[in-house]
């Protein structure tokens, strides 16, 4: 857990910032400070409607009876997709689009269920329901 967390908190911007000065001596400091609040743009609009859409299916699977398990990690993803999209950086924005695309964002969802049933099977995996509503 450790690694990971050293990896998402320090070599990640290491990198981010390695491209953004490599893009900036490329094509210049103002055309990739363009690009980063263009794809911030596009990225804000694409995860309004694929939030909207992922809530549709949410709600539809609700009303036909059944748990939504596969839409809850998909809008898991668009979530993380649409942070990633905020964070400035040429690394976290290829991930965070790869998030937002449907066909792609199940190829994250058949991971993660792949890791989830795995942690079931060995054991390694507790969940906790709340009954008691007050």
């Amino acid at each position: 857990m450790f690694l990971k967390l050293f990896s998402l908190f320090l070599i990640i911007p290491v990198v981010e910032i390695y491209l953004l000065l490599k893009v900036g001596e490329i094509i210049g400091a103002l055309n990739t400070v363009l690009i980063i609040l263009i794809t911030a743009g596009i990225g804000a609009y694409l995860t309004k409607s694929q939030g909207f859409r992922v809530l549709r299916q949410i709600q539809d699977a609700t009303m036909q009876g059944y748990m939504p398990g596969n839409e809850l990690l998909h809008g898991l993803f668009v979530l993380i997709g649409g942070f990633a999209l905020l964070t400035p950086g040429f690394l976290t924005d290829t991930i965070g689009f790869s998030m937002l695309i449907p066909q792609i964002r199940e190829i994250y969802v058949r991971i993660a269920k792949g890791i989830i049933r795995k942690k079931i099977q060995q054991g390694n995996f507790q969940m906790r329901m709340y009954t008691d509503f007050r």
